[in-house]
């Protein structure tokens, strides 16, 4: 009788704890010391800043239950960007800030925002990004790769410089080296055009352009001016929007499932307001760049429309055949609401 007493007060204690204990002090013990996030760029750059806010809002937000640290210059995956989404798969990293086309290797299907040209300027990119089909679907297959989306920011258009002359047309193209990330797409466009692509990490690539084994690069001109790469010979920018990559906040799928729903919430709502913030940051610089960039002694060349539509052209094969080989479906909506975007 004793013992049935003690099992009763136990049963009816815990029960009680149960209803006035907020959930996420029984997983709390479950929790990391430190989530891992890994940025290609530090928060000298408004992507590497996209990362800190986040991982600033979720650490105030959850009173420090959830603690991410930062780890830019790919540095968990020694610098190779390109890894990023398998080291998530192994666990090594916990958090995503970065760009689906760094991870194109390895998940092809999360890259479709960067075919050539696709997404021509802010105006047809706030439209496809307010596009609850677009981003349900989009959000559906990185769910299947491994991970939970939370938000979409923006890495910037790319741009291309080199150091050897003015790109005012395809046909300038030709024979110049080009260092691009991992992309095969990325490669085949460059190609296309009769440049030479080389694929290296960034971290690699900067010795790379100091010492002219490469002639040029492509990025957007915030991490042109941020990185200062016209101290390593690039004297010419062509500012043609070709690509411009999500920024992606998403968390690894056993992480994301070893959280309370509460914080599943927070967590979710910090990614959305830094992807806004993120994003503003990117604009802010995107509208003041050719000015930056003249400033410092370079020669930047913004393509009329009639230029703009040979580079189209030039591009339109690798395009197809790239549309066809990620996600055609997908891609055809966003084809349709730039085309209305032109329209309006």
């Amino acid at each position: 009788m004793k013992r049935r007493s003690i099992l009763s007060v136990a049963a009816k204690s815990a029960a009680v704890l149960s209803v006035g204990t907020p959930t996420y002090l029984f997983a709390q013990n479950a929790y990391k010391a430190e989530y891992k996030m890994s940025t290609v760029v530090p928060p000298a750059f408004a992507w590497g800043k996209g990362g800190e806010i986040f991982a600033n809002l979720v650490r105030e937000r959850t009173s420090g239950r959830i603690n991410i640290k930062q780890y830019p210059g790919s540095s968990l995956v020694q610098g190779d960007q390109t890894r990023e989404f398998s080291a998530m798969r192994q666990g090594i990293i916990d958090v995503l800030c970065g760009a689906p086309v760094n991870w194109s290797g390895t998940v092809r299907e999360l890259s479709p925002f960067i075919l050539p040209f696709l997404i021509p300027d802010h105006k047809a990119w706030d439209r496809v990004m307010a596009s609850p089909v677009i981003t349900g679907e989009y959000f559906d297959l990185v769910r299947k790769a491994g991970a939970e989306p939370l938000a979409i920011g923006e890495t910037g258009y790319r741009q291309i410089s080199n150091s050897q002359r003015p790109i005012l047309k395809p046909d300038d193209m030709k024979g110049l080296k080009i260092r691009v990330v991992g992309s095969p797409m990325y490669g085949d466009v460059m190609t296309s055009m009769g440049a030479n692509p080389t694929f290296m990490s960034w971290a690699d690539a900067q010795p790379a352009l100091a010492s002219k084994a490469v002639d040029g690069q492509e990025n957007p001109l915030e991490v042109f001016l941020a990185a200062k790469v016209h101290n390593l010979g690039q004297k010419f920018v062509t500012k043609w929007n070709y690509s411009n990559d999500i920024l992606l906040f998403a968390i690894a799928n056993p992480v994301w499932s070893s959280w309370s729903a509460q914080d599943q919430k927070i967590v979710r709502e910090a990614g959305v307001d830094a992807a806004k913030q993120q994003t503003q940051l990117a604009r802010d610089l995107f509208n003041s760049d050719v000015e930056k960039v003249r400033a410092v002694g370079v020669n930047v060349h913004v393509p009329t429309p009639a230029e703009m539509n040979e580079w189209q052209i030039a591009a339109r094969r690798v395009y197809a055949r790239w549309k066809a080989q990620i996600n055609p479906n997908l891609i055809s909506k966003i084809e349709a609401i730039v085309d209305a975007s032109r329209k309006a």
